[in-house]
């Protein structure tokens, strides 16, 4: 027996905004297609006062998709019982749908989609669900209510979207949503998905999730269509809503905060929308982005959510914005734990400011940048970004830097930002010259300096040149100590402590690079490029590094690193850089208590001897069947054990290493490591393992067990997930080589 990552083995694919926007004929339609309300039904308040889900019925309780209706005017309140007339009254301003529900029956269950939002000025609003806490957060970083009612599709349905939004001045307040997502539909557009060894076409519904914001169905039929404007394949008529508000839900998890047994695909869509504001939300464990936009989301506020472990079996990235998204900004999110990039802005059109975030533990199943740039005029500006399994910011070359007539060129402005513990560069701009998708997502590493013009249109940022010491080493006067240097002309040199130092065979680039840690101070090159800058508050063998950020041409890489005092004095940073930290990553905590009344003074206690350290015995490998990913229910068992172990010591981190037999190609063979290291890690995820303790890296067939060897069972044993246990503290791990799980093929 075979146990499925995901309940019904559903598969989950997501395709490029290309293939996404299809003919009617292709897109899945809404079951009850909104019908134009003109024009608007009197506004009303409805309270929902029934759980139970299914077709209209006049009877005694008042149930989420009437209440929809009645605000829609499909439903008049002559068509309902004198019970549910009841739950029905006028209301001033806009319409609202409460909550009343009883006690002990506050989860939803939909049967089908509900019917798209669609009068303007609507709000619907857990937070009036009796209980509900407005003052209580279950997290201390940002303070988001825990919300009582949920609304998730009924067990062994498929609800592909949870509420979807097609009316301006829409606010969706204090709801828990998870669980919407869609198989995909199998027809041949040139576009496969592999899974398990086999290529399946597939293409999606609309777009799926837990809130959709789009214009009223059906999407408009494009084969033949010229786009009225260069932007966007809509028609005039498609209009976006505008000023949709959603704040103060939890979105993809469930309100005990566990994964749920179906993963939503998204957690908001903005496929068309404008000036939408996302604040305060608790977003997790999605398949693919928490937040993702598609072809038109102008002046989009991301504000101050929490946005953890989403990517797990899609799109990795937390945040995803492409399309037309001018003048949107994402502002103060805890982003933290997700499996690729925190921030991937992806072909956008219009700039874009991420400012403030904590954007920490990221790229956990694909190593890419914490923030992926693409455009220009971006501005990355004030945030943390540490514990990145890849670089900081990388800055893409395309679209290409062009420079006009005017000498005007595309520019990104990243500045002030505290970077710690990275694979790679703080800042690392892309060049065209690299194009394999490590280097595209990833970074390429230092650039040369810039030798002609033609840099400037084929690398991020235009090429601009990163700041050059003078010196290797400036020795200290007391406290503080003058650098200087050289860089492009009439740039902005912001000089930077070094957290850590990478050099020698371990580094991951050239030697003379680390993380820019902590801003120190920020001068001006003069005409001739030179500048002088003094440095407070160093002591010798700091490390010191600069950026440079030119008014035309953005922000540049880091300078290789100088050092305070002389060249023989020994760096007073790690040499490299641990991402793993040697205290457990903890994405989010629990409020602090209220302080209790102050005791007495206890006596005094005698000197506690340390205790011994504490043997025990733990698995560290799982096998898997030839060609596949599943968790085998031995495999299951072994994982169990592991699960175990890391929940009594919350302090030990894992890294998740897939391995595959030697027979297909090495990129087969990769992508089929990374899915065995991916299902482990998935399950530890629902056995309650928090995403930030556990990374994934794929071997595929470089690390076989016995090599040359064509043996079956060899074969069998190169099948695995080996389990790399960090941070062992006070603890003897005896870790053990098990194969009751081994999964021999047929001869």
């Amino acid at each position: 027996m075979v146990r499925s990552l995901l309940p019904n083995k559903k598969i989950f694919c997501v395709i490029p905004t290309s293939i996404l926007f299809l003919p009617t004929a292709v897109f899945g339609q809404n079951p009850s297609p909104t019908p134009p309300i003109s024009p608007s039904p009197p506004a009303v308040r409805v309270v929902v006062n029934s759980n139970i889900d299914g077709e209209v019925t006049a009877d005694a309780q008042l149930t989420l998709r009437e209440a929809i209706e009645v605000v829609n005017g499909t439903l008049t309140p002559q068509q309902l019982s004198s019970a549910e007339q009841a739950q029905v009254s006028p209301a001033t301003g806009g319409s609202t749908i409460e909550f009343n529900l009883p006690s002990g029956a506050t989860t939803i269950e939909l049967q089908t989609v509900l019917p798209d939002l669609a009068v303007p000025g609507l709000t619907i609003d857990g937070s009036t669900q009796p209980g509900y806490d407005p003052n209580t957060s279950a997290t201390a970083e940002i303070a988001i209510p825990i919300p009582l009612v949920t609304i998730k599709p009924a067990t062994g349905i498929e609800v592909f979207r949870g509420l979807t939004v097609v009316a301006d001045d829409i606010t969706i307040r204090g709801l828990n949503m998870y669980g919407f997502n869609a198989e995909p539909i199998k027809q041949q557009l040139g576009s496969a998905l592999i899974y398990d060894g086999k290529a399946e076409p597939a293409t999606l519904t609309t777009p799926p999730g837990d809130i959709v914001i789009a214009h009223r169905n059906p999407p408009p039929d494009i084969s033949e269509q010229k786009p009225p404007n260069d932007d966007f394949p809509f028609y005039e008529r498609n209009e976006p809503p505008k000023n949709v508000t959603i704040e103060n839900n939890w979105l993809g998890i469930t309100q005990d905060e566990r994964v749920p047994d179906r993963l939503s695909a998204f957690g908001v869509y903005a496929f068309n929308s404008q000036g939408a504001n996302i604040r305060k939300n608790r977003i997790s464990y999605h398949a693919g982005s928490a937040i993702i936009t598609s072809v038109r989301a102008e002046n989009t506020q991301v504000v101050q959510n929490i946005i953890v472990g989403n990517g797990i079996d899609g799109m990795p990235d937390a945040l995803r914005f492409e399309g037309v998204v001018d003048n949107s900004q994402i502002l103060g999110n805890l982003i933290c734990a997700n499996d690729g990039a925190g921030v991937y802005l992806f072909k956008p059109q219009g700039k874009i400011l991420v400012q403030n975030n904590k954007i920490t533990y990221n790229g956990r199943r694909l190593r890419r940048a914490a923030v992926f740039v693409m455009g220009s005029d971006h501005q990355v500006i004030g945030n943390e970004i540490d514990h990145q399994a890849g670089p900081g910011v990388v800055v893409t070359a395309f679209p290409h830097n062009d420079v006009g007539r005017r000498g005007v060129a595309k520019r990104n402005d990243i500045r002030n930002n505290k970077f710690a513990a990275l694979e790679g560069l703080s800042i690392d701009l892309n060049s065209q010259r690299n194009l394999g998708v490590i280097d595209f997502q990833r970074g390429d590493g230092p650039n040369p300096r810039r030798n002609s013009v033609n840099r400037r249109k084929e690398t991020g940022n235009a090429a601009i040149n990163a700041p050059e010491f003078t010196e290797k080493a400036f020795a200290p006067n007391g406290s503080s100590a003058i650098i200087t240097g050289k860089a492009d002309e009439g740039s902005e040199i912001t000089i930077y402590r070094l957290g850590d130092y990478q050099r020698g065979k371990e580094a991951i680039y050239q030697p003379g690079f680390g993380a820019l840690t902590e801003p120190l101070t920020i001068v001006t090159t003069g005409e001739d490029g030179e500048f002088t800058a003094q440095v407070e508050n160093v002591q010798p063998g700091d490390m010191i590094s600069a950026i440079a950020t030119d008014p035309k041409y953005g922000t540049s890489e880091p300078a290789v690193a100088t050092k305070i005092g002389t060249i023989d004095t020994p760096p007073n940073v790690n040499v490299t850089p641990r991402i793993e930290p040697i205290n457990p990553p903890q994405c989010v905590s629990r409020p602090a208590p209220p302080p209790p009344p102050t005791p007495p003074a206890p006596p005094p206690t005698p000197p506690v001897t340390p205790p011994e350290p504490i043997t025990i015995r733990v698995p560290r490998n799982i096998h898997f069947a030839l060609d596949k990913s599943f968790i085998s229910d031995e495999s299951a068992e072994v994982l169990d054990k592991v699960a175990e172990v890391l929940k009594q010591y919350p302090f030990i981190v894992i890294e998740l290493q897939g391995h595959t037999d030697p027979r297909a190609s090495d990129a087969y063979n990769q992508a089929l490591g990374r899915r065995r290291a991916l299902s482990t890690r998935n399950y530890l995820l629902r056995k309650g393992i928090a995403p930030e303790r556990m990374t994934i890296r794929s071997f595929g067939e470089s690390q076989l067990k016995v090599p040359g060897s064509n043996d079956i069972v060899d074969y069998a044993r190169d099948r695995r997930t080996e389990i790399i246990f960090k941070d062992i503290r006070g603890i003897d791990l005896e870790i053990i080589d098990q194969e009751q799980d081994l999964q021999i093929e047929g001869r």
